[in-house]
């Protein structure tokens, strides 16, 4: 018995239907000419009612439903989920769909209303962004259905239980990877680079033709055929592109929800991708007091999903970066001059001071690029109308910050390191635009 009753509901109409009936009850002892009208619609109510329970438990028709997740989400982006439901009753019914999102959105009050007609299926949307890496837990999809009456709706439960990884921005990567080869990266902000000179990784010898730099020409080979023959270079491939992540509690600051270090993971990925693509080997690591999930430059088919596990994994430890030890370590495994794209945050110059001795050290031997955020909060903090003395003071000390900020930007470029300072929001591009800058350019 207490499974049959377990699924039905009772509506909102019910109780205001009822509660109609039992007013006019009141109103009839006062009034006893309405008692026998009010008698009559109360035998209608629990016939409809009787109906009503028929109609949902007793026919053959049901709902049918089912969840659609891809098998992992991408952190830090709107990532789509469907709802697939069908009615095989023989009426419309009125659905009331309640989906058990993980707990990690903090979203309790999520549902949805529809209809769906004798025999009709449709696939409802809605989009969920993350921002945090790690298995997020679904429950149960509860599906309430009523009929045309309205008194009772019964529950459906489909997908009890499903687990979702959450993986660093593969559909950013997806993005950047359309864009980076299509020639549309200046739609994005991505300005355009002229070559200066050409790399020196010699092809082939080919006959002239008309736009070919004649100062390519080689005049042996010229001899020897009788006609202009030119040297064709192409662009130095299979450089190490290593990102350095640095996963101290500097790079725990939030901003729109996410991480400075989860900026810094979706950025690796993506420049990590392009990388390949390019011809060149992609590798990382991150450091805090110790170096830890390396991944070697490579370019074998799996690096990238090498590297999208390692990133995975990642977490910050709350500890004060040891740049000493990142110094240390990479004298002693990177024998190859590299490009090392390394992800940090300054705030002051002080700090910057205490590290400048070790990031310098790097860069004689390897192309160092410095990449540091703005503090946006700050910003907007700054620009808005102060009203009174004491937010003219607070709007000074932040000024003050973002112009210290500039002025690391100008300490590491006077010491020949190269530097961004990006919002988080465009760290992203700003690495791949100084990633084809770098390249565009023959430093490495």
């Amino acid at each position: 018995m207490k499974k049959i009753f377990r699924p039905i509901y009772f509506q909102k109409r019910f109780f205001m239907v009822l509660t109609t009936m039992v007013a006019g009850f009141v109103v009839s002892y006062m009034v006893p000419d309405l008692f026998g009208a009010f008698k009559i619609l109360f035998f209608l109510f629990c016939l409809l009612l009787l109906v009503d329970l028929l109609l949902l438990f007793a026919s053959k028709g049901k709902i049918e439903g089912h969840r659609i997740v891809t098998e992992k989400l991408s952190n830090g982006d709107e990532n789509l989920i469907q709802l697939q439901l069908g009615n095989t009753y023989l009426f419309p019914v009125t659905l009331k769909i309640i989906d058990e999102i993980p707990f990690q959105f903090q979203k309790r009050d999520f549902g949805l209303e529809s209809k769906l007609e004798k025999g009709q299926a449709k696939v409802y949307q809605y989009h969920l962004r993350p921002t945090e890496r790690g298995v997020y837990s679904f429950g149960s999809l509860n599906v309430f259905a009523s009929s045309p009456i309205g008194f009772l709706a019964k529950k459906y439960l489909f997908d009890h239980a499903q687990e979702v990884p959450v993986y660093p921005s593969f559909l950013q990567l997806q993005k950047y990877d359309l864009i980076a080869f299509t020639n549309r990266l200046n739609e994005y902000g991505l300005k355009k680079i002229r070559r200066i000179g050409h790399t020196m990784e010699f092809e082939q010898i080919k006959d002239y033709v008309l736009g070919d730099d004649i100062r390519n020409i080689n005049w042996k080979a010229t001899a020897k055929r009788n006609q202009l023959m030119v040297n064709q270079y192409q662009d130095e491939k299979s450089q190490p592109i290593y990102s350095v992540i640095d996963k101290g509690r500097v790079m725990k600051m939030p901003f729109n929800q996410l991480s400075l270090l989860d900026y810094a993971i979706n950025a690796t990925l993506v420049i990590s991708n392009i990388a390949l693509k390019k011809q060149d080997k992609a590798g990382m690591f991150s450091f805090s007091d110790k170096i830890d999930n390396r991944v070697v430059a490579e370019r074998r088919s799996s690096q990238m999903n090498l590297i999208l596990e390692t990133l995975y994994n990642l977490e910050t430890n709350f500890i004060e970066s040891d740049f000493s030890r990142l110094y240390v370590d990479v004298k002693r495994n990177l024998n190859q001059r590299s490009l090392l794209l390394l992800y940090t945050n300054f705030e002051t110059l002080d700090a910057l001071h205490r590290q400048l001795p070790y990031l310098t050290a790097i860069a004689k031997q390897h192309l160092l690029v410095v990449i540091f955020f703005e503090n946006t909060e700050l910003n907007e903090f700054a620009s808005k109308k102060a009203n009174t003395v004491h937010e003219l003071f607070e709007q000074t000390i932040a000024e003050k910050f973002i112009y210290e900020k500039k002025l690391i930007v100008n300490e590491l470029r006077k010491h020949g390191i190269q530097t961004i300072l990006t919002k988080p929001e465009e760290l992203t591009i700003n690495t791949i635009n100084k990633y084809l800058e770098i390249k565009a350019r023959g430093l490495i």
